[in-house]
């Protein structure tokens, strides 16, 4: 591990705004952030630029970034705890394991933002919006609460569709280059740097929000390869 990354590994078992593989959490986060606010996720949060830039636009909410990268989180968090951001945190976990950290209705809102797409097919159960991953958002995510997936990836943002449109979610927006129109979300026009990448390299960026089910989410099976009888 290189010494720059060892210098914030250690530098975050300091700062107060991130919370490592904590225990005892589920219910607990009112008590952390010291007031009753809506919470909002950023999954997979890399630096932490939309929980950050949210949490500017939002006093009155809470946003916590998830990754399990802490070098990462460190430099979002650091920005935060400079600004004296009361209402945004980082937590060091695995997304697949959200149901340790959160109890049932505690989050309002999900974002997605540039996640891997993961585009091999043997892969595709990495995916974030993969329907084992919505059913760990089902057991945390409030009545109703609403997930944005924001990706450069036309075939995450096809599979995505496939994949809620399976489930029986409600969709509230599904965009194609959003930038060619008007903005349907305020926080759509935050631009992560690697977002300012893509547009420079004239990608498009694709946007999605939906509501999960009240039925609970299920798991496909695997489709079966063909195989040409000889």
């Amino acid at each position: 591990m290189g010494q720059k990354k060892l210098v914030r590994f250690e530098a975050i078992n300091e700062f107060t705004n991130v919370l490592q593989y904590p225990e005892g959490m589920p219910g607990k986060w009112k008590e952390f952030f010291k007031n009753e606010h809506p919470i909002t996720l950023e999954l997979a949060c890399g630096k932490g630029e939309y929980s950050v830039g949210q949490g500017r636009m939002h006093p009155g909410r809470n946003f916590i970034g998830v990754d399990i990268k802490g070098n990462r989180i460190y430099i979002g968090a650091k920005i935060a705890l400079a600004e004296g951001m009361k209402n945004v945190a980082f937590l060091r976990a695995q997304i697949q394991q959200l149901t340790k950290y959160f109890d049932a209705q505690e989050v309002q809102e999900i974002w997605i933002i540039f996640p891997d797409p993961f585009l091999r097919e043997s892969k595709a159960k990495n995916r974030l919006t993969h329907a084992r991953f919505l059913k760990e958002y089902q057991q945390i995510l409030a009545s109703g609460g609403i997930i944005h997936l924001k990706t450069d990836s036309k075939e995450l943002y096809d599979f995505t569709l496939e994949s809620i449109t399976e489930q029986g979610c409600t969709i509230h927006h599904q965009i194609e280059d959003i930038y060619s129109k008007e903005l349907v979300h305020e926080a759509l026009a935050l631009k992560t740097f690697y977002e300012q990448m893509h547009l420079a390299e004239g990608r498009k960026i694709n946007y999605i929000s939906f509501s999960l089910p009240n039925k609970p989410i299920f798991i496909p099976e695997k489709k079966k390869k063909n195989v040409s009888a000889e």
